[in-house]
C-alpha cells in the first residue's frame, strides 16, 4: 500500500493514481474521488460511487498493469473546480474534474481516463 498523501494540487491526482496503479493499492485509488464520484472505464461502462470504483479497480490492478506517467497538461481552475488533463503514452487522453475540498485538497468527482485522441 502507497503513503496516503493528499492531493494539493489538482496534478497531483494523476501522480498519484498513477504511483497507486502500479502499486497495486485499491484503497489508494479510491481515496482519489469524492464518495459520489462517477467513473467512465473500462471504456463503455460507467462507475458510480466508492463501492463501483472499488470493484472496477480490484478487476483493473488484478491484471497487474504497469503505467508510466504521459503528459499532464496545467489544469484548468475556477475556484473550488478543475478540469485535468494528460495524453497518455498511447496517445489517448484522460480528462477529469477535481473539486477542492473543505481542507484544500482536491479529489476527482468526474474521471473519463481513456478518451481516445
Amino acid at each position: 500500500m502507497t503513503e496516503q498523501r493528499t492531493a494539493a494540487e489538482p496534478n497531483d491526482l494523476g501522480r498519484y493514481f498513477i504511483e497507486r496503479v502500479n502499486a497495486g493499492d485499491v484503497d489508494g485509488l479510491v481515496a482519489l474521488y469524492e464518495p459520489d464520484a462517477v467513473v467512465a472505464f473500462p471504456p463503455g461502462g460507467l462507475q458510480a460511487g466508492h463501492a463501483e470504483i472499488r470493484k472496477m479497480y480490484e478487476r483493473f490492478v488484478a491484471a497487474v498493469p504497469e503505467l508510466s506517467p504521459g503528459r499532464q497538461h496545467p489544469p484548468l481552475v475556477s475556484g473550488d473546480l478543475a478540469m485535468t488533463v494528460a495524453t497518455q503514452t498511447n496517445g489517448d487522453l484522460t480528462v477529469e474534474v477535481a473539486r477542492r475540498q473543505p481542507d484544500g485538497s482536491w479529489l476527482w468527482v468526474l474521471d473519463q481516463p481513456a478518451l481516445v485522441a
